[in-house]
């Protein structure tokens, strides 16, 4: 979509938002609760982390009262389908894949996937590399698509949770994992159990797999959900929201480059 059009998007939300249907019930918002710093639980069951305040804050400009619903990242379309929760905020990437079966808003955040192994590993993160290698990923996530598609000779060990790939990495049962590179860095390269470990090689990038960006997810055919969506996410990068939430979680923007503006 052209960046002209987006703002175009948001100009004509903007003052719908306080008129709207949105203002009329509750936007049900799908969250996993199980990947920090995007998602996780307090010790009490609260929610926190970055998608967590970036979907309270999408609610307060598009004046709907926020219910958060917790699900399982391997159901989290199916639940979306079946009418459980009206969107999804859980670091979901925008995938070709993905959009034959559901919509998505404009992207609100961006970052690259690397491997992640032991330091001094001895092996590079090629398919030649990793050949016979135990390569652990999120089932369902964007890095079993690209795990499978480029490491054809490694076997992929998948997981209910990216929690679990790191526990695993740590006690020796796979040999690397490959994951958001932001999520590696904050939730185990920066922590005592991730001391021995860094990343393998560099930025994995595949637009097939990997999209170009974050979105909100929404059922085909709502497409008034997903324009205010998309505008909300631009009215808040504009008035410093996103920011403020960004800078909480991260040391620099995660958001990426521009949309496409040509």
């Amino acid at each position: 979509m052209k960046l002209t059009t987006i703002f175009a998007i948001a100009a004509t939300f903007g003052a719908a938002f306080t008129t709207s249907t949105f203002a009329q019930d509750k936007l049900r918002i799908g969250v996993e609760g199980a990947y920090p710093p995007f998602s996780s639980k307090e010790s009490d069951g609260t929610l926190v982390g970055f998608d967590i305040e970036i979907a309270n804050a999408l609610c307060a400009q598009m004046k709907r009262e926020c219910e958060l619903v917790e699900q399982d990242w391997d159901g989290m379309i199916p639940a979306l389908k079946a009418k459980k929760f009206d969107a999804i905020v859980a670091s979901m990437s925008i995938t070709e894949e993905r959009k034959r079966q559901i919509d998505f808003s404009e992207k609100y955040y961006q970052t690259p996937a690397r491997v992640v192994a032991k330091k001094d590993a001895g092996f590079e993160a090629t398919a030649e590399g990793l050949f016979g290698k135990r390569i652990g990923v999120q089932r369902g996530a964007t890095h079993q698509c690209y795990a499978e598609k480029t490491y054809p000779g490694a076997e992929i060990v998948l997981y209910g949770t990216q929690e679990e790939v790191f526990s695993d990495l740590v006690l020796g049962r796979i040999d690397v994992q490959l994951s958001d590179s932001l999520i590696a860095q904050e939730s185990f390269l920066s922590k005592d159990n991730g001391k021995d470990f860094a990343f393998l090689g560099g930025d994995q990038i595949d637009v097939p797999c990997y999209g170009e960006g974050v979105g909100i997810a929404v059922r085909k055919n709502e497409e008034e959900l997903r324009d205010g969506i998309s505008a909300a996410i631009l009215a808040i990068r504009a008035d410093g929201t996103y920011a403020k939430i960004n800078g909480k979680y991260f040391p620099f923007d995660i958001y990426g480059a521009l949309p496409n503006s040509n």
